[in-house]
């Protein structure tokens, strides 16, 4: 409850007075002195109350009472903390009896958009008693054009009057409509947002004002038009989104209003931050998600250019899209209808709104088609959208598409309403964004697809307090509300207190306005303007050139360029680049870069002179060739010594010393000097593991089933010997399994998806044996005379289909070393599907800087192509890891299992000592947390790798620039170990160093045969492969017979393209699933699946695995299978039903059957929904 006094001033007597209340939630009533005025339950829209009877001199008393829960709350079931209570301006207005009530203004312009026509609509009242009617009342309006991104400086530009008119004393609305024409008027848009106050004057008969009124408007028009492929820039037909007649591109986000410290009431400032953030980010586009925002975001919108969806306050996804839906209730009907008629209504005059919305995820049913109606019977200026129901409005548009999908229809082919509008994609939730660049790719290469809007824009966490008074960013859950969206509702590119995540450059980066290429002969550089109406001018802009020689600059110069018009492109002076690349050193050893940056020559209201708009790099130069470590890494003898009872071998040089750990295969420990490098047994270790992402949601499961977090490693052979440079060579083959099947799960307290709170723990009663998933690592490590240390290491896994978390080694390092300096991707943490944001250099940090403060820990820190990472104490002294080509690389004071366990960063353990992980490959981040799908398959990491680095010790060298480090690339050995692998088809591939001639055997007295290409061998047996440029590495491994039946998909009735592909059922990997389509329509039962066995096999049953995740969507309930043997002429032999679990499904028919093609149906599902999903199908052989 709310009561507070309020006076007005004595100029109001004889006015309207009217009391606003910008945004309640969710219900409230009003009384003024005392008696009852109304009440609302419409939370995000204006709602005003004429409070002039209840008025007395003096003071006055307001009293709201607010309720948290009402029947329109059924309608405003969006993800986000429910935070009941006024959070958005009250304010007093007073108006004249005889008044504008509303005005309305549409912006129209000719065929040639040189010539606007604005059109106004105004709706007069009189709430006067004194007479019956007004008559000789006219109407004068004139236009003023403001300078750009100014409130200042207007200067009249028009006027027109209006014709007499006569207006009855009864409230009643009476429509005047004006045109005013504008010629060569100033364009509104996102690039170049004119704005002009339209000022409206309601005069008597005798030309006396009774009342003025203004309004900011800009000129500009959306069409959705037919355009000929002639007229494309693309050279394809079709039905486009115009802004002032060009195709436009939304680069967007969605929006809610949140803030840590004041939840859903925002000031100005925080509002005008948000605005200046996304400016510097490139984002020209924002979704009201999901309902009408306050007032000043539009005001801010409009001043600074940011194209708008505006969306109806309705949400009710608990509902979902079927019969239950509350689109259909009858009931819901007006509120429908009410809440998008309230909106348009309201912020009609903001230019920024280019699109409206019904709602979000509020099903399909009839009331949306009389929202519609509604909508367009007010306004026809602007399309409507609403996410996935595509038929009854005038976009096409869904949520979370995969990249696959968006690939293929980009293209205009499929069967889907254009122009397309993906509503919400790159579910932002922790680390995440994976996969931006490819969206964007794929959408920038036609018309058909007029933008996106990320999930979302910023984190909707809330400060929480520790019993000590320590701050920190909850989530869901840590207030103690039931039910929550535990971290469902951390989905911004910015965290809640608005510091940009490590996403937030991936999407300045890839929304940039501008591309560079360069030829291949790298003589000439070219820009692409991707504006549509600004021109990109050296006035505005300057092109700064720099030269990196192995990650440091070393020459900068600054080309003069043409003025570039929009979707033009431009070459910059080729002599000013030659100048450029020929102070470039000679040095053959030398890798080169050029980067290329285009900056602001003046100050804008978002960011200062000399702020990077866009941004390329390239690569000039590989080195041509590197001293190899052999050469430089000489010394003295080396001393080996072999302890059989511990199982170590000692070995020193001069300035160091080690110790191999013959049982597991690796590093025991190191010295450099008195300073230890790895204390006993922290050594290199193979990992697959990581804390997962939210996004990793598709595969933990898989992680924690394989043991990955818990893989013990063991040398089932090694050899040793000394090479003729005075190289001692340590041969190890390792066997890297868990003891135990594992779980990653949820706490049974917290069992939500998104609860953040993990366990680990090992199922002794599934102890891992031959046949389950390991690793066997043929490793060769090679110490030199110097201390230098190289590894190489040939790594296969039992299942290569199995996407792992990450494949390399990890070690640990005292914490003394807590300064780091590498060279690669840089300086935000990145991953192999989100690092074209990050430049190639070299960076200095410290362990403690790598971490970032997710609210829920997670993996975090990696850095991809890294040509070296050194650690180093605050004396400079430490140790250096080169890649053989490049790695991945993370170093945080904390393990995976601490950061998964942790719920936030203030459960984390105590900092301790450095886990560094040095990897071949990183699994990308993808986009699974909502629908989006796992990383593609580029960027995912699976068990196979070849892969080599080399350790030195290191002393960094005082320099004036601190990343200027002289760290010499070398070239290390080309003695790689082979090893061999073997699919689940048979296929038997072996490999080594390029060009090593590979002898084989099959059984130990088998004959010694050349390996010159894989074969297949199903059979049991044992296969010793060697080089002969290394004999004296062997490697022996034992294969079992293979007795599955090898399938292939063939046809899907419905399938959720990449995601949720039919060909997820045959590829081995429970946690990818085959699931119907949902992001655009979704498809009925039955749903059914055509398998190829590439030949006529005896069946006599199959195997079915239900999606493994927590979901239970798609879960099929009755079933029946159909044979074939020529694919044509299908035969049902058997029907049957599945329980209600996740549990393998394991059918035997009644008798066995011959055929080739298996047809396997989906008849229906056990939540009753049309989904169908499954993980995994297999037929069972007789």
């Amino acid at each position: 409850a709310y009561r507070r006094t309020f006076s007005v001033p004595s100029s109001w007597e004889g006015q309207s007075v009217y009391v606003n209340f910008d945004g309640v939630d969710s219900f409230f009533y009003i009384w003024v002195n005392g008696h009852y005025v109304g009440f609302s339950k419409n939370s995000r829209n204006r709602a005003s109350f004429d409070i002039s009877p209840y008025l007395k001199q003096g003071e006055n008393t307001l009293a709201v009472e607010v309720y948290r829960n009402n029947d329109g709350s059924f309608l405003e079931s969006q993800d986000m903390f429910r935070l009941p209570g006024i959070f958005r301006s009250v304010s007093l207005t007073a108006k004249p009896k005889v008044q504008i009530h509303d005005l309305q203004v549409t912006p129209d312009l000719d065929a040639t958009y040189q010539h606007a026509t604005l059109n106004i609509k105004t709706d007069l009242r009189s709430y006067s008693s004194k007479l019956k009617q007004l008559k000789g009342l006219s109407l004068r309006y004139s236009l003023y054009s403001l300078p750009l991104y100014l409130d200042e400086g207007a200067k009249r530009v028009a006027e027109v009057q209006s014709e007499a008119l006569t207006l009855k004393n009864d409230g009643a609305p009476q429509m005047l409509t004006t045109s005013m024409a504008v010629e060569s008027p100033n364009l509104w848009s996102a690039e170049a947002p004119y704005r002009y106050i339209l000022v409206g004057e309601l005069l008597d008969k005798k030309g006396n004002v009774l009342e003025t009124v203004s309004t900011y408007t800009g000129i500009r028009k959306v069409e959705l038009k037919e355009m000929t492929a002639e007229k494309d820039e693309f050279g394809l037909a079709g039905r486009y989104f115009l802004i002032n007649g060009k195709p436009a591109k939304l680069k967007g986000v969605n929006r809610h209003e949140t803030h840590p410290a004041t939840g859903h009431a925002l000031t100005h400032e925080m509002m005008e931050k948000e605005v200046m953030l996304m400016k510097r980010a490139n984002i020209n586009h924002v979704r009201n998600s999901h309902y009408p925002t306050d007032p000043y975001f539009y005001y801010l919108c409009d001043k600074y250019g940011i194209y708008l969806e505006d969306e109806a306050n309705i949400e009710s996804h608990e509902y979902y899209y079927g019969k239950e839906s509350l689109s259909h209730v009858k009931e819901f009907d007006i509120q429908t209808t009410n809440r998008m008629l309230e909106m348009v209504y309201s912020d009609f005059n903001h230019p920024s709104i280019v699109i409206w919305s019904l709602g979000n995820e509020a099903g399909p049913g009839d009331n949306f088609k009389r929202s519609y109606a509604a909508a367009k019977a007010v306004d026809t200026s602007r399309p409507i959208q609403y996410e996935r129901n595509n038929d009854i409005v005038d976009i096409g548009s869904n949520q979370y598409p995969s990249i696959p999908w968006v690939q293929e229809a980009v293209k205009g082919k499929y069967k889907i309403k254009y122009p397309f509008h993906i509503s919400e994609y790159a579910h932002s939730m922790g680390n995440a964004v994976g996969g931006l660049q490819d969206y964007w790719t794929a959408i920038e290469s036609t018309n058909h697809f007029c933008g996106g809007a990320i999930w979302d824009w910023v984190d909707q966490s809330m400060y929480n307090y520790l019993p000590n008074g320590k701050r920190y960013l909850a989530y869901g859950g840590d207030f103690g509300d039931t039910p929550n969206d535990g971290m469902f509702v951390m989905n911004g590119i910015l965290f809640a207190d608005r510091t940009p995540k490590p996403q937030y450059f991936e999407v300045d980066k890839v929304y940039q306005n501008v591309d560079f290429s360069l030829s291949e002969d790298k003589k000439t550089l070219t820009l692409f303007n991707k504006n549509y109406y600004t021109d990109l001018s050296p006035e505005k802009y300057s092109l700064r050139l720099s030269l990196l020689v192995n990650g440091v600059e070393t020459a900068v110069s600054f080309p003069t360029f043409k003025t570039i018009a929009p979707r033009s492109r431009a070459s910059v002076d080729a002599q000013e680049l030659q100048t450029l690349l020929a102070s470039k050193p000679s040095d053959a050893q030398d890798e080169v870069f050029i980067k290329a940056e285009l900056r602001l020559n003046q100050d804008m209201p978002w960011a200062q002179t000399g702020f990077i708009v866009a941004r390329e790099q390239f690569l000039y130069s590989s080195p041509a060739e590197r001293q190899t470590i052999a050469s430089l890494a000489k010394g003295d003898a080396l001393s080996v010594k072999e302890n059989k009872q511990t199982g170590l071998t000692q070995v020193s040089g001069k300035g160091f010393t080690l110790a191999f750990d013959n049982k597991q295969g690796t590093i025991h420990s190191l010295k450099y000097g008195s300073k230890t490098i790895i204390a006993e047994g922290n050594g290199p270790k193979l990992d697959a593991f990581r804390a997962a992402a939210d996004n990793d949601n598709w595969a933990y499961d898989a992680w924690g089933k394989n043991g990955l977090y818990n893989l013990k490693h063991k040398a089932i052979s090694n050899v040793s010997y000394k090479r003729a440079d005075g190289a001692q060579v340590f041969f190890y083959l390792v066997e890297s399994q868990a003891p135990y099947a594992g779980k990653i799960g949820r706490h049974k307290e917290w069992p939500s998806q998104s609860s953040g709170r993990y366990f680990i723990e090992d199922d002794k009663n599934k102890p891992m044996g031959a046949d389950d998933f390991k690793f066997t690592t043929a490793q060769s490590w090679i110490v030199y005379p110097d201390g230098s240390i190289e590894l190489q290491a040939n790594i296969v896994s039992s299942d290569p289909k199995l996407p792992l978390a990450r494949l390399g080694y990890e070690l640990v390092l005292p914490k003394e070393y807590g300064n780091l300096s590498y060279y690669g991707r840089g300086p935000e943490n990145n991953y192999s599907d989100r690092k074209t944001s990050q430049f190639i250099g070299q960076y200095t940090s410290t362990v403690k800087d790598m971490f970032v403060n997710f609210p829920k820990p997670q993996t975090m820190g990696n850095r991809e192509d890294v040509r070296w990472i050194a650690l180093y104490g605050n004396d400079g002294e430490g140790v250096l890891f080169q890649a053989g080509d490049k790695m991945s690389t993370s170093a945080l004071p904390w393990s995976a299992k601490d950061l998964l366990l942790a719920p936030h960063p203030h459960e984390l353990p105590e900092a301790g000592d450095t886990h560094l992980h040095l990897d071949a490959s990183v699994n990308g981040l993808g986009g699974n947390s909502c629908g989006q799908g796992g990383p593609l398959k580029h960027c995912r990491s699976f068990g196979e790798a070849t892969f080599s680095y080399l350790i030195r010790p290191f002393a960094k060298a005082q320099s004036a620039d601190k990343n200027a480090l002289n760290i010499p690339l070398v070239r290390l050995s080309s003695t790689v170990p082979p090893i061999i692998s073997r699919d689940n088809k048979g296929e038997v591939v072996m490999k080594a160093a390029p060009g090593d001639v590979l002898m084989y055997r099959i059984g130990k007295k088998g004959k010694a045969q050349t390996y010159t290409a894989p074969f297949v061998m199903c059979d049991a047996a044992e296969i010793t492969v060697w080089s002969l440029r290394e004999p004296k590495i062997q490697v022996t491994q034992m294969f079992n017979k293979i007795t599955t039946v090898p399938l292939e998909v063939i046809y899907a009735s419905s399938q959720e393209s990449g995601g949720g592909d039919a060909k997820h059922l045959v590829d081995g990997r429970p946690e990818s699933i085959w699931h119907t389509m949902y992001s655009v329509t979704v498809a009925q039962y039955p749903h059914w699946i055509d398998f190829d066995a590439a030949e006529v096999r005896s069946i006599k049953g199959f195997t079915f695995l239900p999606r493994t995740d927590a979901s239970t969507n798609g879960d099929i309930k009755t079933y029946s299978i159909s044979v074939s043997l020529d694919g044509k002429k299908w035969e049902e032999i058997h029907q049957g039903e599945f329980t209600a679990d996740k549990s393998l499904k394991r059918v035997t028919f009644a008798k066995p059957i011959k055929a080739r093609y298996v047809r396997f149906t989906a008849l229906s599902s056990h939540n009753g929904a049309d989904y169908a999903a499954g993980a995994e199908f297999s037929l069972i052989a007789d």
